[in-house]
């Protein structure tokens, strides 16, 4: 099971316009994907929603792919509260991660990739080597969540068949 997971609780998010885009390109190629969106979640305690949470979208995978915007230098911190809140053993050990990182900005969230490899490095958690850098993402998606350009839609082609190799 591929768990995605929209990193942001944000209403109409370029997030959940790039998450789709990834749920449509692995689902021409495995049946088993999923998408978790934030929105609207209750990750901020550990309580039965949480619980709920990660029985149906966290625990059962083996793969996730995090799509992360950039939030002052970082990513948001509801994701991060998620994972904070979560049974870490059951949840992340020995599971495996693609990163997908978004700004508006030149760097595509650089920096917020390198601190989640960092942190799921310390859970266990083994990071694929090629992140996804989606800079001045206003450009690269429309509202609609058509890419507009065919490099970009070229390279997740490239990153998620990797993905599923790894």
């Amino acid at each position: 099971m591929i768990t995605i997971i929209a990193g942001t609780d944000r209403r109409d998010s370029m997030t959940m316009r790039i998450a789709n885009v990834y749920l449509k390109e692995l689902s021409g190629q495995t049946s088993d994907v999923q998408l978790l969106s934030l929105e609207g979640k209750q990750v901020w305690e550990r309580g039965a929603a949480m619980q709920e949470l990660e029985q149906q979208y966290l625990i059962p995978a083996t793969k996730f792919v995090f799509v992360m915007p950039e939030y002052n230098a970082s990513f948001p911190g509801v994701l991060k509260m998620m994972m904070d809140n979560s049974d870490v053993k059951k949840c992340w050990w020995y599971k495996k991660a693609a990163l997908v990182g978004l700004s508006d900005g030149r760097a595509g969230n650089l920096r917020g990739i390198e601190h989640m490899t960092a942190i799921l490095n310390y859970l266990r958690v083994n990071v694929l080597y090629n992140k996804m850098l989606l800079s001045k993402v206003k450009e690269e998606i429309n509202n609609d969540g058509v890419l507009l350009r065919s490099e970009t839609g070229r390279l997740i082609s490239i990153q998620m068949e990797e993905f599923l190799k790894f």
